[in-house]
C-alpha cells in the first residue's frame, strides 16, 4: 500500500510503510548509508504530515518486515495485547503524539497502555515530535525493576559500575571497581565487558565479584558481558551468575548474526530464573542495543536504523529485563555521524523504550572517529536525566581503556545527582551510609579512616 502527501505544488509518494518511516526520519548518516533517507528536507516534511494521518490501527496490519519471515515480527504482532491498545485505537500517529503530549497521559495510563503499543507505533511517532516532546512524554513513563535492589523509583538514577580491564587484570578491575563503589557508583550493575571469552576467565570474573560482593554484603548484581552461551556454559558449571547479558537487534536476521534466537534467550532466562539469587526480585536479562546493527550486519530488510532499534526493545519486553542499555554512539559516525545525532537518537531510544514498558538506561558514547565531544554528551547526559532514564555508565574517567571508545565518569554521575536531585536505588543508598561512604541523605562522605571500603581497599587487590 502506498502512501501520498502534497506539500506546496509537489505531489510526495512514498510506496510502503517501511519507506514512509524511513523518509519521515531526522537525518542520519546510516539511513544515508543505506539509501533510505529523505532526499530533501521537503520530502522529509511530506513524509511527516503522511505518517501524522496514518491511523495507529495500520500498523497491525502492515508488517515493516514481513511476519513469515521473521521471528521478532512474529513476536511483536502475537503479544500484542487489544485490550491495552483499546484507549488510543482509534488515533492517527498525529493524535497519538497530542495526547501523549496531554495531561492525560500520565504516569498510570502510559504504565498501563506499554502492552498494547508495537515499536513500530512508538517510532513512529517519536519521528513527529521535536527533542523537548520526546523528554517530555518519557518523563512521564516509571518502569521498576527488581533483583538485589529496585532500580527506576521516581526520583533515583542508578549507575553502572563498569571496571574494564584490557587483560582482565583481576588487579585492574578490583581497583576500578572499588574506585567506583567509593564515588557511589554500582547500584544498577557491577558489570565487566570481558576481554577474552574463555570460560576460565568469565568464570574467574564472576568469583572476584561475587566474593566481593557477599563478603561486604553489598545490595547490587554482577554480570560479565560476554555471549549468552557462554553465561549458560558458566551456570553449568557452577559459576555465581546473577544476569545474563546479550546484544540484540530488530530482526531475525541480525540476531541471528550476533548467534541469538528467541528459543536461545528463553532457555538463559529460564535458567537464570531458576538459581533463584535475586533477594527482592527475579528481573534477571541484561540487554544492550544500539542504531545500526541490523544495516551493519546486512540485516535491515530496508527499514530505517531507528524503527529497527524500537523492534529489538519489542524482543527485549518479551523477557521483563532487569537493564535494557542503548549504546547509543558506539558503533560509529557511519550510523550517527556527529554529536547532534547522537543526542537524538539517545532521546529517541530512551522514548521509545520507555513507552514500551522498558527500564530504560544509556550508555552516553562516542568513538574517537565521531565528530562529537565530551561537551555533546553533557547535553545528552543532562537531557536524559530530565527525561528520567534509569540508569547511566560509570567508566573511570569516563574513557573506557578496554573498548577504547569515550563514556560517562563516576564524576558524571554526581553532577547529575546534584542538579536534579537524584538518588540511588534505596537498598545501595542505605549500605553506602552503613559503609561511611555516604550520609544519609546519599551525600559522599570526605575520605577518611571511617569508610569501612576504603580501609579495605590494599585487602582487596592482594586477594584479587
Amino acid at each position: 500500500m502506498s502512501y501520498t502527501s502534497t506539500l506546496g505544488a509537489r505531489r510526495h509518494v512514498f510506496r510502503d510503510l517501511k519507506t514512509l518511516l524511513a523518509k519521515a526520519s531526522p537525518a542520519r548518516s546510516g539511513d544515508m548509508l543505506a539509501g533510505l533517507a529523505a532526499g530533501s528536507e521537503e520530502e522529509r516534511m511530506a513524509a511527516r504530515m503522511a505518517l501524522s494521518e496514518l491511523p495507529l490501527e495500520r500498523f497491525l496490519h502492515e508488517a515493516v518486515v514481513p511476519y513469515e519471515e521473521d521471528e521478532v515480527t512474529r513476536l511483536i504482532i502475537d503479544g500484542h495485547d487489544a485490550g491495552a491498545f483499546a484507549p488510543v485505537a482509534s488515533f492517527s500517529v498525529g493524535e497519538f503524539r497530542d495526547w501523549l503530549l496531554s495531561d492525560a497521559a500520565d504516569t498510570a495510563s502510559l504504565t498501563a497502555l506499554a502492552p498494547g503499543l508495537t515499536p513500530e507505533m512508538v517510532a513512529a511517532v517519536s519521528k513527529l515530535m521535536r527533542n523537548q516532546d520526546l523528554i517530555l512524554a518519557a518523563a512521564k513513563c516509571q518502569v521498576v525493576t527488581r533483583f538485589r535492589n529496585t532500580l527506576g523509583l521516581p526520583g533515583r538514577l542508578a549507575v553502572r559500575l563498569q571496571p574494564n580491564h584490557p587483560t582482565d587484570d583481576p588487579r585492574g578491575i578490583a581497583a576500578a571497581m572499588l574506585d567506583g563503589l567509593l564515588y557511589g557508583a554500582g547500584d544498577a550493575v557491577i558489570g565487566i565487558n570481558p576481554a577474552s571469552d574463555s570460560l576460565p576467565a568469565i568464570a574467574a570474573l564472576l568469583r572476584l565479584v561475587d566474593d566481593f560482593r557477599m563478603q561486604y554484603e553489598v545490595p547490587t548484581q554482577s554480570c560479565v558481558l560476554t555471549h549468552v552461551t557462554n553465561t549458560l556454559r558458566a551456570m553449568d558449571a557452577g559459576a555465581p551468575v546473577d544476569l545474563v547479558f546479550q546484544s540484540i537487534g530488530g530482526t531475525e536476521a541480525v540476531n541471528r548474526s550476533f548467534g541469538v534466537s528467541a528459543a536461545l534467550l528463553d532457555e538463559a532466562d529460564s535458567a537464570a530464573r531458576s538459581l533463584m539469587r535475586g533477594s527482592v526480585g527475579s528481573n534477571v536479562m541484561y540487554f544492550e542495543t544500539g542504531q545500526g546493527s541490523a544495516l551493519s550486519a546486512n540485516a535491515h530488510h530496508g527499514v530505517d536504523q531507528q524503527t529497527l532499534e524500537a523492534r529489538a526493545y519489542g524482543l527485549a519486553r518479551r523477557y521483563r529485563p532487569l537493564l535494557v542499555n542503548t549504546v547509543v554512539g558506539f558503533i560509529g559516525p557511519e550510523y550517527l555521524y556527529d554529536g547532534k545525532q547522537i543526542i537524538r537518537a539517545g532521546l529517541e531510544d530512551h522514548f521509545c523504550g520507555k513507552l514500551l514498558g522498558l527500564p530504560m538506561g544509556c550508555d552516553i558514547c562516542y568513538t574517537n572517529h565521531a565528530e562529537a565531544d565530551q561537551d555533546d554528551m553533557d547535553t545528552l547526559l543532562t537531557l536524559l536525566g530530565v527525561a528520567g532514564i534509569n540508569f547511566i555508565m560509570g567508566v573511570p574517567g569516563a574513557d573506557d581503556i578496554m573498548l577504547n571508545y569515550q563514556s560517562t565518569s563516576f564524576h558524571d554521575a554526581l553532577y547529575l545527582r546534584k542538579l536534579l536531585g537524584r538518588r540511588r536505588a534505596p537498598e545501595f543508598e542505605d549500605w553506602l551510609e552503613r559503609m561511611g561512604i555516604a550520609d544519609f541523605n546519599g551525600q559522599l562522605l570526605p575520605q577518611g579512616p571511617h569508610q569501612a571500603l576504603l580501609a579495605l581497599a590494599s585487602t582487596l587487590q592482594g586477594a584479587a
